[in-house]
């Protein structure tokens, strides 16, 4: 017998109650025994949380001094005293930075130059005394620079509430707004705001203005959407001129757009949502300039009189290519910005808008991500971006959009004596069963042998057309430096290779997710990178539905699993639009109240689908709070788990209990969660000693 279940017959694991529910639909029966974990009010249920995070702990205590030794030299690695770059806004330099021993942000600027005497804003140090969980949602300074609407979570439930800040006096004003979502635009008056509120299920529904200083009782009820599949957000064009409400469910888009400068006026509609047409809104003079896939999959740009803004006034400024994905763009008074995806990569292009002539922003590494900054300034001629790589920290650059001139204002410094040179990217095709080439991106210490005996974590996502960036991490280190792989699968579903790659892994399709990841891994083994006893995977959310719906198809492929707070109970959740995003992801997954879709989802669903057979070593994380991923469905699955599979293996449920989607809030906290989980995977891989 070894060590593993000689632990596991000292320390039992919980063994959840089972209450079978008969859950009925197109006379198809499903039997849910733990369906009662849904009662968060029941003691049971928090016992059993309770129960279940002390096993974890109790197994995992033999890797205490992993775990510590993690901790410590990932966070030896940060800079734990740090400034971002600062961007002007008018005649101020807004940043943040952070301090040593301190787990949060704090906001500052200087006036007229950098420098003049600092001025803290906001101390998120100050505001989180006390809190278990501390996330900031809106920051939005007014146009005058006199006022701060800001926004604060202190439950991980993503409901916010809103406050103003008078930063003449660094008084509060009177009013405090509950339960409100993270978008929020000032008019041009100073003293008008727009937010969006939330409903019980926590779905941004309604959009109200308010005037400082005066009760909320008092707003003005603008707009509330009755759909639930729409999500509702507010927001300002950098030309500072309209305010724009937009209705966005996963595939159809609805803006309407006011006068900044007259907040009392009404909204008026662009173009009215018709299902499956998407659109996003950028000003520039007399025109509103439309990225939308409206007979366009791959997106087009177009532009419209702001006075007369409909469809049929659409210019078409850049046509729809089969080849290349138009991401999105960016205006400036003399500029155009135009973000591509091709073969996979991040590409960019800036016009000149007076001249037209066009040049392109290149990048040398074969794999690398690459997003813009904060430009807040309309009339500029400087851009400012972020690029990364596999093995390129953090870089800011200030970019020329006149002379094509490069600047590196600040690269993240990875302290230890990170040399780049050590670690070598690669960009790998791998290919599907129906022949697609499914990209990878890898990264590993140079000096490595493909000789199928190196440890390899492979994570991927593959959803919500979401392109998984190649970024760096220098947390990241500590895995490669011990000699694991780390490789990123491109599935199905995100939007890498543009959007019929999204189009290919939703709905009817969502099983090309699951058979590209398994492709990926397959070829990772077969290429001799790594073996299937080396072979960790990691994902969480609908990452998380990924290693669920992997490990039932394909278990002896993979020795470890980490799943982040997984969307596992598919076909339960999405019938109940009582919780937040379920009528939304029925744009994404498809509706189960129709037959087809409850029966293919049901196919794939990985809490439906746990069978009697051995599994591998299991990580499975949960929010208490969490409002997009309930904290029942890792539990259930767990539960579910633990009762059929016939293994030996490690199973682990760990609940964070004051915290919701995103884990641990403080960057202390973060840094002790990713620890435990890297002492998970290289403990079962073997490597616990190293």
């Amino acid at each position: 017998m070894n060590k593993d279940n000689v632990l596991q017959k000292i320390v039992a694991p919980p063994i959840a109650e089972q209450q079978p529910q008969t859950l009925e639909l197109h006379g198809d029966r499903r039997v849910d025994n733990y369906f009662w974990m849904r009662d968060s009010s029941n003691p049971k249920v928090i016992s059993h949380l309770e129960a279940e995070n002390a096993y974890t702990e109790a197994i995992m205590e033999h890797t205490e001094a992993l775990q510590f030794r993690l901790y410590n030299e990932m966070l030896a690695r940060i800079k734990e005293t740090d400034l971002s770059v600062p961007y002007r806004k008018d005649e101020y330099y807004y940043y943040s930075r952070t301090e040593e021993g301190k787990a949060y942000q704090i906001y500052c600027r200087k006036q007229g130059s950098l420098d003049a005497p600092e001025e803290i804003l906001l101390d998120e140090n100050e505001l989180a005394a006390g809190c278990d969980f501390f996330e900031l949602g809106v920051f939005a300074v007014s146009p005058n620079h006199q006022i701060l609407a800001y926004s604060v979570d202190t439950s991980g439930s993503e409901q916010y509430t809103l406050y103003f800040l008078d930063l003449t006096t660094h008084q509060l004003y009177p009013e405090t707004i509950p339960d409100t979502y993270f978008s929020f635009a000032w008019a041009n008056d100073n003293k008008t705001g727009f937010y969006t509120k939330i409903n019980a299920a926590n779905r941004p529904y309604q959009l109200l203005r308010h005037t400082l200083g005066t009760p909320p009782a008092e707003d003005v009820l603008i707009y509330e959407e009755q759909d639930d599949i729409y999500h509702l957000y507010v927001g300002k064009t950098r030309s500072h001129a309209y305010i724009l409400m937009v209705l966005q469910s996963s595939i159809t888009t609805e803006v309407h757009y006011l006068d900044a400068n007259n907040p009392q006026s009404n909204f008026q509609l662009i173009h009215p949502r018709k299902t499956g047409i998407e659109y996003n809104v950028n000003h520039h003079s007399d025109y509103f300039y439309i990225v939308t896939n409206d007979e366009a999959t791959n997106f087009k740009l177009v532009k419209t009189p702001v006075a007369s803004p409909g469809k049929e006034n659409w210019q078409t400024v850049i046509a729809h290519q089969e080849d290349v994905m138009l991401s999105g763009v960016s205006l400036f008074v003399n500029h155009l910005v135009i973000y591509e995806r091709k073969g996979g990569l991040e590409t960019a292009r800036v016009q000149n808008l007076p001249t037209g002539k066009e040049h392109n922003i290149t990048f040398p590494e074969p794999t690398y991500s690459f997003f813009e900054g904060n430009n807040p300034e309309f009339n500029t001629k400087t851009l400012r971006f972020h690029y990364t790589s596999l093995i390129t920290p953090q870089s800011v650059f200030d970019y020329d959009m006149e002379t094509s001139q490069m600047e590196l204002k600040k690269q993240t410094e990875v302290l230890g004596g990170y040399d780049k040179t050590q670690y070598q990217s690669e960009w790998l095709m791998a290919t599907a069963p129906d022949g697609t080439q499914i990209p990878i991106s890898i990264v590993y210490k140079q000096g490595l042998k493909k000789d199928g005996k190196n440890p390899l974590l492979l994570t991927g996502y593959g959803a919500y057309g979401y392109s998984y960036p190649a970024s760096f991490s220098s947390t990241q280190l500590s895995l490669l430096d011990r000699g694991v792989i780390f490789a990123i699968a491109h599935i199905r579903g995100g939007e890498e290779m543009g959007r019929k790659w999204y189009e290919q892994g939703k709905f009817l399709q969502k099983k090309n997710t699951f058979t590209d990841f398994i492709a990926c891994a397959e070829y990772l083994v077969t290429e001799k990178w790594t073996a299937s006893d080396r072979l960790a995977i990691m994902g969480g959310s609908a990452g998380g539905l990924l290693m669920g719906a992997v490990i039932n198809l394909r278990p002896d492929l993979f020795k470890v699993v980490v799943a982040h707070v997984p969307f596992v109970d598919v076909v339960t959740t999405i019938l109940d639009t009582s919780l937040p995003l379920s009528a939304q992801e029925w744009e994404e997954w498809g509706n189960p109240n129709d037959k087809v879709y409850y029966e293919y989802m049901k196919s794939y669903s990985p809490y439906d689908n746990v069978e009697a057979k051995d599994y591998p070593d299991l990580l499975i994380t949960a929010g208490l709070n969490d409002s997009r991923v309930k904290y029942w469905e890792p539990a259930k699955w767990t539960a579910k788990l633990r009762q059929m599979k016939t293994d030996n293996n490690i199973l682990l449920l760990k609940t964070n209990m004051d915290a919701g989607h995103s884990g641990a809030s403080g960057r202390y906290e973060s840094l002790r969660e990713l620890a435990f989980e890297y002492a998970f995977i290289l403990d079962r891989l073997g490597l616990g000693q190293m």
